[in-house]
């Protein structure tokens, strides 16, 4: 249960850094910022397994880097598709 509790928090904690770190302001809302971060989370924890990391017990500021640029990756993404659908429907953004 606290795995799950702690996987939300950090995702938002980086949900809200790759907002930080993006230009201009985001159409989305706080849920979609932590799923964003969560799956970002996941994705630089994946990569820094890939690129030979190892658990350690201080902050990994690498693992941290990761984890929002994957973050930041994915809010482009959904930026992008969300207004190509938009778009596409006769609405302006």
């Amino acid at each position: 249960m606290f795995d799950i509790i702690g996987t939300i928090i950090f995702g938002a904690v980086i949900g809200v850094l790759a907002r930080i770190v993006i230009p201009g302001k985001q159409a989305y809302g706080w849920f979609v910022t932590v799923l964003l971060g969560i799956a970002g989370a996941l994705i630089g924890y994946w990569l820094w397994g890939l690129l030979g990391g190892s658990n350690t017990f201080g902050i990994d500021w690498i693992r941290w880097v990761i984890s929002v640029a994957g973050a930041a990756i994915l809010s482009f993404a959904y930026t992008a598709i969300t207004r190509k659908g938009k778009s596409e429907t006769g609405t302006t953004t």
